[in-house]
């Protein structure tokens, strides 16, 4: 049975409408782009992982009939039945979720969210922030499964990214790494690598919507070039696939390299990211742009040898870097 479905059986039964939780937590990983990124637009595939650092979302069942959201990046209290279009906040998916669940009751929602990941920078706190909302704030009310918490949070995460295609918060979800393309959706990848990542933050703003557009642009104006480039993307991938199941990580760093060549050339870099990428190579295995590019975060492919030196690199520089691994466990909620 869908939620959907529940929600409308409670609906049908007045004596259904006691909470399973008066208060519930979930949490959430963030999620690394680690091959495909812009490309996927185009049919190839990509590769993500999720990493642990988290979001933590609380929620709470109130007998005032309002939705109170707080967070590290602002606050957001509002009745429920608010047209989300008019709703002018980061918060707003919490809010959506919130007033979901909340339309066959009389009570409110209080939500706390902690975080792990810094926002607006290419490594899924929006995602992480849905899918550990839709789990925290559903579990109120009913007891959904993953799929029925992946469909609500990217239900949510439509409210900012209308055009998501779902693959962060599938792999916030499910956790580990996993192969996404646009035709097929995504694929588990059972294989655990050991590797590290040192993460380093450029501290530039971007519009992922505006890169998007600039590399469509790119495309149209060369449409061969493009195509030589989905081409080489491709078959790197599935070089990287075989890759990963042999945890060969130097050879990694090699595929690394690579395709960040293929990401100068779509242009989606700049002075200090080639100055941070120049930085990470010097002891990682390799480093590449993650995400949208134009600014947001790079990342270094390291391992116990070279961990420390790689972050030791980019701290001497004075870039705001962290280091993560590979997250498995994907949603958990407690």
């Amino acid at each position: 049975m869908t939620l959907k479905q529940r929600l409308q059986k409670r609906k049908s039964n007045k004596f259904t409408t006691i909470c399973v939780h008066l208060k519930s937590k979930a949490s959430a990983p963030g999620k690394v782009i680690l091959f495909g990124e812009h490309f996927v637009v185009y049919g190839v595939k990509a590769i993500l992982c999720s990493i642990n650092k988290r979001i933590t979302v609380t929620a709470e069942k109130i007998n005032e009939r309002k939705i109170s959201i707080q967070s590290n990046i602002g606050s957001l209290e509002l009745e429920p039945n608010q047209p989300i279009i008019e709703i002018d906040s980061p918060l707003k998916p919490f809010y959506y979720l919130a007033n979901k669940v909340l339309q066959n009751e009389e009570s409110g929602i209080k939500i706390q969210v902690e975080s792990q990941i810094p926002t607006g920078v290419g490594l899924g706190s929006s995602s992480a922030c849905c899918v550990a909302g839709a789990a925290a704030i559903s579990k109120l009310f009913s007891e959904p499964s993953k799929e029925e918490i992946l469909e609500m949070a990217i239900e949510a995460e439509k409210t900012i990214f209308q055009n998501t295609s779902g693959a962060d918060c599938t792999v916030c979800t499910f956790g580990g790494i996993m192969e996404y393309d646009k035709e097929n959706g995504f694929s588990k990848i059972e294989s655990e690598p050991n590797f590290h990542l040192v993460i380093a933050n450029s501290n530039i703003e971007h519009s992922t919507e505006k890169i998007v557009k600039e590399v469509k642009f790119f495309k149209e104006k060369n449409e061969n070039v493009f195509s030589n480039l989905c081409d080489k993307e491709l078959e790197l991938i599935n070089d990287v696939l075989e890759l990963l199941k042999k945890n060969k990580i130097k050879k990694l760093g090699e595929k690394i390299k690579q395709n960040q060549k293929y990401l100068e050339t779509i242009g989606i870099s700049n002075e200090k990211m080639r100055k941070m990428i120049h930085v990470g190579n010097e002891i990682s295995f390799g480093t590449k742009i993650t995400g949208a590019g134009g600014g947001g975060c790079i990342f270094a492919l390291t391992d116990d040898t070279n961990l420390e030196g790689t972050l030791n690199q980019f701290k001497e520089k004075n870039y705001e870097c962290f280091s993560v691994k590979i997250d498995f466990q994907g949603l958990n909620t407690f």
